[in-house]
C-alpha cells in the first residue's frame, strides 16, 4: 500500500494578492511559505485568517513550501487541463497571417517582430513564474501586458498553457484578452490600408 503523505494545517498569516505569495502558520512550528500554484486550479484566493491544510515540501531555492493546499476537508483538486481555446486562436492568427501574406503582402518584419516578441515573452513569463515560486520580486503584470500588445502575446499563451502561468487571475485574464484583440485589429487594419495610408502621406 502507497504511502500517504502527512498533512499538516494552519493559518493563513499574511497573503499578497498581488504577487500571489503568502505564509501559513501551522501550531507550534514555523511559518511556511505558500505560492498561489499551490493552490487547486479554480480554487478560491485565499485570505488572511483562512485554515488550510497543506503538504510540505520544497521549492527551488531549497527551503520549505506548502504544496497541494486545500481547505479542510476539501478533496484534492484535479490536474488543470490546457486550454484547447487558447491554441486555437494562436492557430487561427498564424492561419490569418498566411492568407494576408499571400492576398495583400506585406513587410517580413512584421512577422520577424511577432515571432521575436512571443520569444521574449515566453521567457518573461518563465522568468516571472520562477520568481515568484522562489519568493522573489517579479515581472510586472503592466509589462507582459505590454509585450503581448506590441505582438508578444501568441508566446504568452504558449507560456501560460504549457508552464501554467498567470492562467488563474480573472483581472489579469481581462486585460490580456483585451490587449490581444487590440493588437489582431491593429494588425488586419495596417495589412489593409497599409497602401492607401502611405500613399496618403506621400511615400
Amino acid at each position: 500500500m502507497p504511502h500517504e503523505t502527512e498533512r499538516l494545517e494552519g493559518t493563513l498569516t499574511s497573503w499578497n494578492d498581488d504577487r500571489g505569495f503568502g505564509f501559513i502558520t501551522p501550531p507550534g512550528r514555523p511559518a511556511v511559505f505558500v505560492h498561489i500554484s499551490g493552490l487547486g486550479p479554480g480554487a478560491d484566493r485565499p485570505r488572511v485568517g483562512d485554515v488550510l491544510t497543506y503538504e510540505e515540501g520544497a521549492g527551488a531555492d531549497g527551503r520549505p513550501r506548502a504544496l497541494e493546499v486545500r481547505p479542510p476537508g476539501a478533496p484534492p483538486a484535479r490536474r488543470p487541463r490546457r486550454s484547447r481555446t487558447a491554441f486555437t486562436v494562436v492557430a487561427l492568427f498564424a492561419v490569418l497571417v498566411g492568407v494576408m501574406l499571400v492576398l495583400r503582402p506585406f513587410p517580413l518584419w512584421g512577422v520577424v517582430l511577432y515571432v521575436g516578441m512571443s520569444v521574449v515573452a515566453f521567457f518573461l513569463y518563465a522568468q516571472d513564474k520562477r520568481a515568484a515560486q522562489a519568493g522573489r520580486w517579479r515581472v510586472p503584470e503592466s509589462t507582459l501586458l505590454a509585450v503581448g500588445l506590441v505582438g508578444g502575446w501568441p508566446g504568452a499563451v504558449l507560456a501560460q498553457q504549457l508552464i501554467r502561468h498567470k492562467t488563474k487571475k480573472p483581472s489579469f485574464r481581462i486585460r490580456f484578452w483585451g490587449t490581444v484583440a487590440l493588437n489582431v485589429a491593429v494588425f488586419i487594419a495596417l495589412v489593409l490600408f497599409r497602401e492607401r495610408w502611405l500613399a496618403s502621406i506621400g511615400l
